[in-house]
Formats: C-alpha cells, sequence, structure tokens
C-alpha cells in the first residue's frame, strides 16, 4: 500500500488541493496527517479526497472539539486519534504525532516500522534501529519547500513530492 504522510497544513486549502491531486494519482491507500490542520474547513478539503485520513493534534489545532465533532458526525474519511495515533496496514506498523520527542520515543522503542512527526516544518528522514523517522516537512510552504512524502509499506521507501 501507498501511504501519504503530511503535517502542517496550516489553512493552505490551495496546496492541499495540488496534494490530493498527486495523491490521487498515485492511488494511495491512506493519509496520515502529523496535526496544524488549524481550521474545520480543512478537515472538509481533506475528506473530499474519498481517501482514508488518519490525523493528530497540533499546537495550532485550537479547537480540538469542532475538529473532532466533525470528523466524528459530518466527515466519513476522517479519523482523529489525539496526540499520537498508531495504525497496521498489511502488517507495516505505523505511529504519528506532532511532536519530535513524542516521536524519538516511538520509535526507540522498535514497536514500529515508521514513525512521523511534524511541528517544525523541515523535511526529515533518519532511522532508528529498523524504525524509519520522518518529518514529512510542510504543506504550508511558509518556511520551505511545501510538499509530502509517499511510503510503500511493501519496501519502507520514502518518496518527497514537492509542491511547487
Amino acid at each position: 500500500m501507498i501511504l501519504a504522510v503530511m503535517s502542517d497544513t496550516h489553512d493552505h486549502i490551495w496546496n492541499v488541493r495540488k496534494a490530493l491531486e498527486f495523491i490521487k494519482h498515485r492511488g494511495t491507500g491512506a493519509i496520515i496527517h502529523c496535526g496544524d490542520f488549524v481550521a474545520p474547513f480543512m478537515l472538509k478539503e481533506l475528506d473530499q479526497g474519498q481517501i482514508p485520513v488518519h490525523g493528530v493534534f497540533g499546537n495550532n489545532d485550537g479547537d480540538q472539539y469542532l475538529l473532532t465533532r466533525l470528523s466524528l458526525t459530518e466527515l466519513s474519511h476522517i479519523e482523529l486519534y489525539g496526540l499520537m495515533g498508531e495504525l497496521e496496514l498489511d502488517g507495516f506498523r505505523v505511529a504519528f504525532t506532532h511532536y519530535r520527542t513524542m516521536a524519538e520515543g516511538l520509535a526507540a522503542s522498535a514497536r514500529f516500522d515508521l514513525v512521523c512527526f511534524g511541528h517544525s516544518h523541515e523535511a526529515f528522514l533518519d532511522s532508528t534501529g529498523k524504525t524509519a523517522l520522518l518529518n514529512p516537512g510542510e504543506v504550508m510552504g511558509k518556511d520551505g519547500s511545501p510538499g509530502f512524502y509517499f511510503v510503500d509499506t511493501s519496501d519502507g521507501s520514502c518518496e518527497r513530492v514537492s509542491l511547487l
């Protein structure tokens, strides 16, 4: 399965739409969002992609109640996990959070094939033992090149996609 991993969309609806075009074209099975959607309309935008989105809250997701309520009542493709989420997809174990310190702890546990985080807006890919540690950078494009990553769960390969 191909996963899309993104973070820090910060209401940049135009870059989210670009990202969704790449994601649909690639036949992506799921999207992991590492926080900072910001406004509820971003969840609606992601939901329109009709691809399962698994997300966590970041430090700029102010109205977590409204985001959660919307994901549970009006949207059919969004699942929010709080501060940390974990999934197993085709035997590939993934954890995700917004914060690097949490991600490093999850990676050190050696329970996951991939641990993702956001917050810094800087793309980062490294490994801790057999666990890949990935920050997809920002979709917003304020502090750096906007983009996200594709991850192939069959072999763990990671590919950065630029939205410029």
